[in-house]
């Protein structure tokens, strides 16, 4: 668990630092809709790194914390797919990318199964 909470926490300073970079350093730079998927790819980030740190300080209490464990890396993974290709997407305006962040959102919704999936088995 503690492997995932640094992790967490990792994720939500680089969230936070990307937030504040696109807000003072992008707005000037992209257009408005590459701006909207920046600001989407920011605004998961946040909250999948929020639920990184709600893993790593919740799964202690769970029997089967190996489970949770596994959510936690889904939703890590989950950030860099579907976060980062949105990132990338807005600097270069490559569509391509868009192909990648589905399986982003695939990780996401398959970390927060796993994890409902160990809360419900205690």
């Amino acid at each position: 668990m503690q492997t995932i909470l640094i992790i967490g926490c990792m994720m939500m300073v680089l969230a936070v630092a990307l937030g504040a970079f696109g807000a003072h350093a992008l707005k000037k730079k992209l257009n408005a809709d590459m701006m909207k998927v920046y600001e989407t790819g920011v605004q998961y980030h946040i909250a999948h790194g929020l639920g990184m740190l709600v893993i790593g300080t919740l799964g202690h209490n769970l029997t089967h914390s190996s489970l949770a464990v596994t959510a936690g890396w889904l939703l890590f993974v989950g950030i860099i797919l579907f976060s980062g290709s949105l990132y990338v997407l807005s600097f270069t305006g490559v569509r391509k990318l868009g192909a990648i962040t589905p399986l982003g959102g695939l990780a996401f919704i398959a970390g927060w199964i796993v994890l409902l999936v160990a809360v419900m088995q205690g």
